[in-house]
């Protein structure tokens, strides 16, 4: 934008010195009387304003990439933080599968549990079965002891 104003304002001052140019000795009489009357710094203010565009110019350059390069930035940044967010949810979604396998061993380990009670429960009877039974068989024992005892006694 800078660069075609200060072109065309050069093209601008060429003209008038095209134009000068043809004027009689009266206008290089004039350009003399200009330098006193300050063309001259005119001149230099215009170059002075030049460079200041030129720097201005070069300024919007240099802003323009530097945004340029924070929206790769930002857009890499974003780009991470979204692959970040999907294995964050990955590992969400794992540690509820972890927490549902948890809860389901500990609902069988419960199970287990509650068919070992029984199944002690029902050693326990059987114990307690085969203890009446030893019993019998030893009330039973004694008997038969006592009645050949008693049958020795009598043959005796």
């Amino acid at each position: 934008m800078f660069d075609k104003f200060r072109e065309g304002e050069g093209e601008m001052v060429e003209e008038r010195i095209e134009e000068n140019a043809g004027e009689s000795v009266e206008s290089t009489s004039t350009a003399e009387s200009g330098s006193e009357i300050g063309i001259g710094e005119l001149i230099g203010k215009r170059a002075k304003l030049e460079e200041a565009i030129d720097y201005v110019g070069l300024m919007i350059k240099n802003l323009k990439d530097k945004r340029t390069s924070l929206e790769k930035d930002i857009e890499e940044e974003s780009v991470d933080i979204k692959n970040l967010k999907e294995k964050l949810q990955k590992v969400s979604e794992y540690i509820e599968e972890e927490n549902r396998g948890i809860k389901e061993l500990a609902i069988k380990r419960q199970q287990v549990e509650n068919e070992a009670d029984e199944v002690g429960t029902v050693i326990n009877t059987l114990r307690d079965r085969l203890s009446g039974i030893d019993r019998i068989i030893g009330d039973e024992g004694d008997r038969v002891k006592r009645i050949k005892e008693s049958r020795e006694q009598l043959d005796d």
